[in-house]
């Protein structure tokens, strides 16, 4: 994987003339030119940090996305054969309504927020991300969750063709998350379509993605094709392949190291070589809002 630094052009070029130098160079129309690319119009939401957002470039350079390769830089050089309209989403198991859900369908009468969300890797770096989504709880009372349901399950497109990272045998595909029930309707855990008021790039799981802020990042599964309600507490990639590293919970906890690396601090992305690490908050920054959702469990067994 080549080293790149952490202070891209982006971050002291305002993001108008960085997005116009971009189109430039690819010799792009304007955004608004492709209906698929039009700005998304969505409402502030008081659930946002007040920190300040990474650059676009930021964002959209330097992720995790094994499905098209398990470099930083991998999913922007790849991910654009993703063919991502048209989209559906299978949503069964303990629903009223189950079935095969187009995205407009998925989408509908969903009030759309930007949520700027911290973003806390479990490899120690972070970020802070401007996100256009929609709550989770709004698409599951419209599904109707019913008795038995305890956890939601989700999964990843899995399309080899366009994803070359899954040709790879190292891990267990498609991709699969899961979260209890509890946590899945929380005002906080959103599904989203858009990042910076633009439709959701593909390298950062287009069309559709979860975004848990007070978990580690891999639990925010991408290019979600399946939702399901479940009794039991569902298979998950990480979890399955190494449980002694990645527990199926997840939450951001300083005091609870990884096996391999602390996790008491992080990386800022996009701070500079010196002087971008800070403490970590526990939940992430959002303890106020989710530590009642485990009040009397052992975080460190159930980590």
């Amino acid at each position: 994987m080549r080293w790149k630094p952490d202070l891209s052009w982006s971050a002291v070029t305002p993001r108008a003339d960085w997005l116009n130098r971009r189109q430039i160079m690819a010799g792009l129309a304007t955004l608004t030119a492709t209906p698929a690319l039009a700005r998304i119009e969505a409402a502030k939401s008081p659930l946002s940090t007040d920190a300040a957002p990474n650059s676009l470039e930021d964002i959209t350079s330097y992720n995790n996305f094994y499905e098209f390769g398990f470099g930083k830089s991998d999913p922007a050089a790849y991910a654009g054969s993703l063919t991502t309209d048209p989209w559906s989403i299978t949503i069964d198991g303990l629903v009223d309504r189950p079935g095969s859900y187009d995205l407009a369908d998925v989408m509908k009468d969903q009030p759309l927020e930007e949520r700027i969300y911290r973003l806390r890797c479990v490899e120690a770096w972070s970020m802070v991300v401007p996100w256009i989504g929609f709550e989770l709880a709004g698409l599951l009372n419209r599904v109707g969750v019913q008795s038995g349901a305890k956890y939601v399950a989700f999964e990843t497109l899995l399309r080899p063709d366009e994803m070359p990272g899954q040709r790879s045998a190292s891990m267990p595909w498609p991709y699969r998350e899961g979260l209890r029930l509890d946590e899945a309707v929380h005002p906080l855990t959103i599904l989203a379509t858009g990042l910076y008021g633009d439709p959701m790039p593909k390298q950062n799981g287009a069309p559709i993605r979860l975004v848990v802020p007070w978990k580690y990042g891999f639990k925010s599964i991408k290019s979600i094709v399946r939702i399901s309600l479940v009794a039991e507490m569902p298979r998950t990639t990480w979890n399955e392949l190494q449980p002694q590293e990645y527990g199926f919970y997840a939450n951001v906890n300083p005091e609870v190291d990884h096996p391999r690396w602390s996790q008491a601090s992080e990386r800022r992305i996009g701070a500079g070589l010196f002087g971008g690490r800070v403490d970590t908050l526990m939940f992430n920054g959002y303890a106020e809002q989710v530590a009642g959702l485990y009040a009397g469990m052992d975080l460190r067994t159930n980590y």
